[in-house]
């Protein structure tokens, strides 16, 4: 493996020199690191581009009053340009959300791993495994929003770049050797086009917390109001939910329901810090739950999916094991073969053609060509 120089990007005078240097390069790697875990308005803290010659690690943070990020737009958008990523599904969607960038061309060596039937996927565990290289996992969980990074984080963010050009390499020729060249390329595309959609706050999302469904009517009312309460703290304070207080300790709390600041000490979970902070303000929710049981199940945003009917949920279980059969001979997770969303609208839609199944699932043309008879089989076996 080559030993690349690293070079620190802050300026937009840095981005332009960037943009000369790597004007003619076909293919590059990228890499983004984000602060999600630190802040309840993650964003983008790095972004790491690594050409043959050279790692750049791009520092947005120190561009956030400029233009300068946004020149790297064309990069991103460039169809001569091939961009490698290990699971660029939340790179786009976190560069999407605060850059507004457009994709094309894009390689995936996650999805590319998952492909090939790749029994660890994470690129720790591939590089140890392909190539001997061992990165520092420590490093996952840093807090990249912090200004100055340690030579340590300078260092990990650079090798999540530095060996993806030799990974592609590699995986291209497995690609190629097993015929699957076309449906990595198809399943790129599709990810190349996934979109953000803005954060927002569901007050009634408490029901999908571990045990919620579980509760009487006053304790799902407590567990109600200190989820609210929890939200409203973390937006404050710029704070991940989880790190105001874990949704364990909610259901406990929701559960004993305790009455003192000295019986909330007493519950698992419960740290003097979250007492001293927050103490009152969950006796006050406790308070609210009491005063206002949750009588009802909360009415949760519509997926916008149909209902099932029991023909389609005759269909579901037929295709769900035909997919599950091909996944085990492939020896690849079931969603490589067709992923849940088109299995379900094709058991919804029970579509009779190939031209009707590409409108009801949404299915690439490899896949189609691939799977599609099989499925249309599967569903003319149960009937309308």
């Amino acid at each position: 493996m080559l030993t690349n120089t690293i070079t620190w990007v802050s300026t937009p005078a840095e981005i332009e020199m960037l943009l000369k240097r790597i004007e003619g390069e076909t293919i590059i790697a990228v890499d983004t690191e984000s602060d999600s875990l630190f802040s309840y308005f993650g964003k983008v803290c790095l972004l790491q581009i690594s050409t043959l010659g050279m790692d750049y690690i791009i520092d947005p943070l120190a561009l956030s009053d400029t233009n300068g990020i946004a020149l790297l737009g064309t990069i991103f958008a460039d169809e001569r340009v091939e961009k490698i990523f290990h699971a660029v599904q939340y790179d786009i969607l976190c560069l999407r959300r605060d850059y507004q960038f457009e994709f094309n061309n894009i390689f995936d060596t996650m999805a590319t791993a998952r492909i090939l039937g790749w029994k660890n996927t994470g690129l720790g565990n591939i590089l140890q495994e392909r190539f001997g290289i061992v990165l520092n996992k420590k490093m996952q969980r840093t807090n990249w929003g912090h200004r100055p990074l340690t030579a340590e984080q300078i260092d990990y963010a650079s090798k999540d770049t530095h060996h993806l050009i030799a990974l592609r390499n590699l995986q291209i020729n497995e690609l190629v050797r097993l015929g699957r060249l076309e449906e990595a390329y198809e399943e790129f595309d599709r990810l190349s086009r996934i979109q953000s959609t803005a954060r927002c706050f569901n007050h009634d999302a408490y029901w999908k917390i571990k045990g919620a469904k579980d509760m009487d009517q006053v304790s799902l009312g407590v567990l109600r109001e200190l989820f609210r309460f929890r939200d409203k703290q973390a937006r404050k304070k710029n704070r991940p939910a989880f790190k105001v207080m874990s949704e364990h300790t909610m259901v406990f709390i929701a559960t004993i329901q305790p009455r003192t600041t000295q019986e909330l000490l007493l519950i698992h979970g419960v740290s003097h810090h979250i007492v001293q902070c927050y103490g009152q303000a969950i006796l006050d929710a406790i308070d609210r739950g009491h005063a206002m049981p949750q009588t009802m199940p909360p009415s949760l945003p519509s997926s916008g999916q149909l209902p099932f009917d029991i023909k389609a949920r005759m269909r579901v279980a037929r295709l769900k094991d035909w997919r599950r059969k091909l996944a085990i001979a492939r020896g690849v997770d079931t969603d490589i073969i067709v992923p849940n969303d088109a299995l379900f609208a094709a058991a919804r839609e029970n579509p009779q053609t190939i031209e009707s199944l590409a409108a009801a699932s949404n299915l690439g043309a490899w896949k189609l060509k691939e799977y599609g008879q099989e499925m249309l089989e599967v569903l003319q076996g149960v009937g309308s």
